[in-house]
């Protein structure tokens, strides 16, 4: 039964770092006759739609968060947001490949934000890990070469929102209802876009720019709930890996769609930060399940 819940997980994941690239795809392909915010603006008034009326439907509207739970609620958000932008934006001006590639980071750097910021244990193993995962990155970015690209900074930065996103999330109490998480996001989100609109002017799209518009709110809404639902139905260690599936997805969709070609430094880096992040979650895994025996047999036996 384990081992048919891990394979339908993992088939789960798959498909959502599918659509998740689609998404990307369809949002890349809406940029090149509109702006940027305007692309944002548009997908974000489908996806508040359906997360609305999937919020009213499991009652999560009537959620009412404490001063502390709305507190992280804003950092959530405001992580959130940052990494629309910056995401959406890097985009626009470089191949999926390589935007793809540098977030390949986002795990090690949990790993690393959980050690400094809440003072998670981390051992020396995953500490290497991390620093392989580190050089990965600079092999992709190659700061202060001729063949720097400032563009770069963007991935980099949804990275740095990703990471901190996910680190209040682990703060959040467990009461906080994620569909109502994902809405204000989804609402902030649109919002913002809509402001920035009036900042870099409005387009009236085409038919492509508003197919590409709702064919992304439709694969980032079946993404995000394949993905949720693969990491639920199966075990992490078993299922997380697959995410990795989304460099292949954005390797081979970006050369079919846009005629990208990823550089070798784009390979290269990304093939170091991937296997220090399978790394990482192997040994993450290690431990916590040698934890969880060492507890169990330090408990005192009793007979039912």
């Amino acid at each position: 039964m384990a081992q048919s819940n891990n394979a339908r997980g993992a088939a789960l994941i798959t498909f959502s770092s599918f659509s998740f690239t689609c998404n990307d795809i369809a949002m890349k392909a809406a940029f090149l006759s509109i702006p940027v915010a305007e692309g944002i603006f548009a997908r974000g008034i489908f996806g508040t739609l359906f997360i609305a009326l999937l919020a009213w439907r499991l009652g999560a509207l009537t959620f009412r968060p404490t001063r502390r739970e709305a507190r992280f609620l804003a950092i959530r958000t405001f992580a959130e947001l940052g990494s629309t932008v910056t995401y959406l934006h890097a985009l626009s001006v470089m191949p999926i490949a390589t935007a793809s590639s540098v977030l390949q980071f986002v795990p090690l750097g949990v790993t690393m934000a959980a050690a400094l910021l809440l003072g998670e244990h981390v051992g020396w193993r995953r500490w290497t890990a991390i620093a392989v995962g580190l050089c990965g990155v600079l092999i992709m970015i190659q700061p202060g070469t001729q063949e720097f690209d400032a563009n770069l900074l963007y991935p980099l930065a949804t990275a740095g929102f990703v990471i901190l996103r996910d680190i209040t999330t682990r703060s959040m109490s467990p009461r906080v209802p994620t569909v109502f998480a994902s809405l204000l996001t989804m609402v902030t989100v649109t919002i913002f876009a809509g402001l920035w609109m009036s900042y870099q002017g409005i387009v009236v799209p085409d038919q492509t720019a508003t197919v590409a518009c709702l064919i992304a709110g439709v694969f980032i809404i079946a993404g995000y709930i394949m993905s949720v639902s693969g990491i639920r139905i199966g075990d992490i260690s078993a299922v997380s890996p697959f995410r990795y599936t989304i460099l292949i997805w954005s390797m081979s969709l970006g050369y079919l769609v846009f005629g990208e070609v990823p550089t070798a430094s784009t390979i290269a880096g990304a093939l170091l930060v991937v296997a220090a992040g399978l790394y990482t979650l192997w040994r993450e895994t290690r431990v916590s399940r040698a934890t969880v025996a060492a507890e169990a047999d330090s408990r005192p036996f009793r007979a039912e």
